[in-house]
C-alpha cells in the first residue's frame, strides 16, 4: 500500500463516478497521505482498504438533521 498520486485518485474517482479536477486530486492525496504511510507498516494485515475515490462526496456532502 502506497500513498496515492493524485493521477491515481483521478482514475479511481472518475471509474467511482466522481470525477475530480488536478486541484482537488491533489489535496485528497496531500489530506489521506499520511494515513497510507501510517498504515504501511500493517498494510495487508487489515480488514479493509483505504478509498479515496468517495472522499470529494464525503467533504461535499450536506448533512441533514
Amino acid at each position: 500500500m502506497t500513498r496515492p498520486l493524485p493521477k491515481e485518485i483521478k482514475s479511481i474517482a472518475q471509474i467511482a463516478g466522481v470525477p475530480v479536477d488536478d486541484e482537488i486530486a491533489t489535496r485528497i492525496s496531500n489530506s489521506i497521505g499520511p494515513a497510507f504511510e501510517g498504515f504501511a507498516t500493517i498494510a495487508g494485515t487489515l480488514p479493509f482498504d483505504l478509498e479515496p475515490a468517495l472522499y470529494a462526496i464525503a467533504q461535499t456532502a450536506k448533512v441533514s438533521r
